[in-house]
């Protein structure tokens, strides 16, 4: 299958993060999307040339996994966000929270220091839908920290150009705070019950 831009998912109108950040972010998934059909189609060609034990083919390969996480990790970021949408549209999702760090509160503090983190990446707050628990991870390089079965909730993406346009290099803390005023909860709390319903976690 050849995938296509999510247009959908393009949010505008956000508290503390401009039109013109979100738009010189989508650019950038807009190019892992082209990135992961050229891969995949690159990949096919090579292993018809019975290729597929090259150096060139081991080295797409890797590539694939980066492009293809950059893509969907990007969807799942854009499909979180918007606009005025109160936490109180997340009743499961807080509840579930609660229960494991002892307030909503508590579970956002683990999830901004997760961002903080001294690294490119992203911070995932993320299901195990074997077990019901619910865990906050770092995920440097689209593909490197990705918990495997597990259901993304949550999606922040904290490389730099998730907000250098507003808030410049130095502005990550700035930029978490104007994320949390704009996390979509309704998405949110569809994520956790498909979750807990073991069906497939949509990036809406």
């Amino acid at each position: 299958m050849t995938y296509a831009v999510r247009e959908e998912l393009k949010p505008a109108g956000l508290n503390g993060i401009s039109d013109a950040q979100i738009n010189d972010h989508w650019n950038l998934y807009v190019g892992y999307v082209n990135q992961t059909n050229a891969l995949k189609t690159e990949l096919e060609t090579l292993r018809k040339e019975g290729k597929g034990a090259t150096p060139a083919y081991a080295d797409r390969r890797r590539r694939f996994g980066f492009e293809m996480n950059g893509m969907v990790l990007h969807e799942y970021y854009f499909g979180n966000l918007k606009s005025s949408v109160a936490d109180s549209a997340a009743a499961e999702f807080k509840k579930v929270v609660t229960e494991k760090w002892g307030s909503f509160d508590a579970w956002k503090e683990d999830f901004v220091n997760t961002g903080k983190s001294r690294s490119i990446g992203w911070a995932v707050c993320a299901m195990d839908p074997l077990t019901g628990d619910v865990n906050n991870h770092f995920i440097q390089l689209h593909e490197e920290g990705n918990v495997a079965g597990y259901h993304p909730v949550l999606v922040m993406d904290v490389w730099e150009h998730a907000y250098m346009v507003d808030h410049k290099a130095g502005g990550r803390p700035d930029y978490i705070s104007a994320f949390f005023s704009n996390v979509n909860w309704t998405v949110v709390e569809h994520r956790l019950k498909d979750a807990m319903q073991k069906t497939a976690s949509k990036r809406h």
